[in-house]
């Protein structure tokens, strides 16, 4: 997947392109709105603009919708967003449509809140998915199949735990350089191996030594 900066510079090549076709000029001061309207007919026909500038509006917080080729009311919404921001500004200081796009910034990175922007990534578990998972740790920390009662009793742990499992990636540029920072949510896997060994069995198997072997098999205690 491309960066926010990649796929800007990408919306900027191609409306260069499209300026150039359309022998519009680049830096006009003041856009009729007639000649916004083609520049939303233009992107509306391309899905490799259609992606570029909903990849870009995306990062910047101004567009929230799924970044596909499709054109959708909500991306227009964004862009007159950006078209009539640009010409409050165009009004006091001339700046053409492709140098505005230029300087819009990753939400959270400008002279606003100063805050990164942070994507949470939640694992939900289909029903099959978990029993597996539980299986397996039943398997090894118990030496045996789970029963019906230990799935159902486990899906449903993990269900309540999704969000403390989610993993948290953070957004930030500094510089002209974007960083991301992903931080690990808890493993759903050592949640049911703590759960498992809790039980009476489960105390009663560390002892024969089973839990002891599968932790050191995980790296753990």
């Amino acid at each position: 997947m491309s960066s926010p900066d990649q796929a800007r510079a990408a919306a900027q090549a191609a409306d260069a392109k499209r300026a150039a076709a359309t022998n519009t000029s680049g830096n006009a001061g003041t856009a009729a709105s007639g000649d916004f309207t083609d520049f939303l007919k233009i992107v509306a026909k391309s899905p490799a603009l259609i992606t570029g500038y909903s990849k870009v509006l995306k990062a910047a917080g101004i567009y929230n919708g799924k970044i596909t080729g499709k054109y959708t009311p909500a991306l227009q919404k964004a862009l007159t967003k950006v078209e009539t921001d640009r010409l409050s500004i165009n009004a006091v200081s001339p700046i053409s449509r492709d140098e505005y796009f230029a300087q819009l910034e990753p939400a959270g990175t400008g002279s606003g809140t100063g805050q990164p922007s942070v994507v949470e990534d939640i694992t939900s578990y289909t029903p099959e998915a978990a029993k597996m998972l539980i299986q397996s740790v039943i398997k090894d920390s118990l030496g045996r199949n789970a029963t019906e009662a230990e799935i159902k009793k486990y899906t449903s742990g993990l269900k309540k735990i999704q969000q403390q499992a989610a993993s948290t990636t953070t957004y930030k540029t500094v510089g002209g350089k974007q960083t991301r920072v992903t931080t690990p949510g808890i493993s759903e896997k050592q949640y049911l191996v703590d759960q498992v060994a809790g039980t009476d069995e489960g105390k009663a198997n560390k002892v024969l030594g089973f839990y002891d072997t599968f932790m050191n098999a995980l790296g753990g205690r």
